[in-house]
């Protein structure tokens, strides 16, 4: 007997079961709460995931090669204050501020990607020193205080609208749409890929892992710094505890999405989706009056429920 063919709907089900729940969540705060679908609350949803989305479509990079990047909330928290204090402080401007901020992050990514390749670390205990790092780089930059006195057109990035979009949200299109093509129609994304699943097969490519694993972490370490960049313009000041705990949301929002920790899975269109999913739970939780320290058990259990899915998905593979 033949087996009986795959499911059409069970089909479409798993493939667009992220963004099911989505709509599930959607409805269920919608149904809470009146103010959650206004105009104003939708906009203001796509504001709050805009940068989290951009960080962690530079954590999808690294996770596709089955790797990980925990040093992205201090290297926010880094470029933040870099980028205000080189605009301010050095008098650079604000686009050289903020230029000179995402060659540094770019290069601290790359170290992270050292540390792995040539050092030999796992990469979670590479870029949990960079973690620590960074952040203590930032504490020593800004001596421990805020830095204000940022200009308006650095606030802008932040703050500002183009045709009533605020402009994270307009960056985050365009960066996703960059990383989408990237990922599934380069060369670079195929290796991507081929790195996370199976390294052999980049080897037989011509292709050194290494080569590709020190691109995947400079690019994290490169949106880190822009998260950090937007993160303070919107602020209106770079504060050096800026972004603590921002890596678990980085993680989180690929993992919700279909990104698999096990490399070689998934598609920034997850990410954007998990991304989503973190902040429409934030902002709905907000409107129901859930107190923040209950959101974060939810947040994590969340998170350990898509872990445990991955778990089960690639035992079936």
């Amino acid at each position: 007997m033949r087996p009986n063919p795959p499911s059409k709907v069970g089909d479409v089900l798993r493939r667009f079961s992220v963004f099911i729940i989505l709509l599930i969540i959607c409805l269920i705060f919608a149904l809470g709460s009146g103010e959650f679908l206004t105009a104003s609350n939708l906009l203001n949803v796509a504001l709050q995931t805009s940068i989290i989305a951009i960080v962690a479509i530079g954590m999808t990079f690294t996770i596709l090669t089955a790797g990980i990047d925990l040093s992205v909330g201090s290297l926010m928290a880094l470029g933040g204050a870099l980028a205000a204090g080189l605009a301010v402080r050095q008098g650079l401007g604000t686009f050289g501020g903020i230029g000179v901020s995402l060659l540094i992050g770019l290069a601290l990514g790359a170290i992270n990607g050292l540390l792995i390749i040539k050092g030999g670390m796992p990469p979670f205990v590479a870029t949990l020193a960079m973690m620590a790092v960074a952040r203590g780089l930032t504490l020593v930059y800004t001596q421990g205080r805020p830095i204000a006195g940022i200009e308006k057109d650095f606030v802008f990035w932040g703050t500002g609208r183009l045709l009533g979009i605020p402009m994270p949200v307009i960056l985050l299109a365009i960066i996703a749409t960059i990383a989408h093509v990237v990922l599934r129609y380069t060369r670079f994304g195929l290796y991507v890929y081929a790195t996370g699943g199976n390294e052999e097969t980049t080897h037989l490519a011509g292709v050194s892992p290494d080569r590709i694993k020190l691109a995947v972490y400079a690019i994290s370490g490169l949106t880190a710094t822009l998260g950090g960049v937007l993160l303070t313009a919107r602020l209106w000041s770079a504060q050096p505890n800026a972004a603590v705990g921002w890596e678990l949301d980085a993680i989180a929002a690929p993992v919700l999405g279909g990104i698999s920790l096990f490399g070689g899975v998934g598609s920034i269109g997850g990410t954007l989706v998990g991304a989503f999913i973190i902040g429409v739970l934030s902002n709905g939780l907000n409107l129901l009056g859930i107190p923040s320290y209950y959101q974060q058990v939810i947040k994590g259990i969340v998170f350990i429920l898509a872990v445990m899915l991955d778990l089960f998905t690639k035992r079936r593979r």
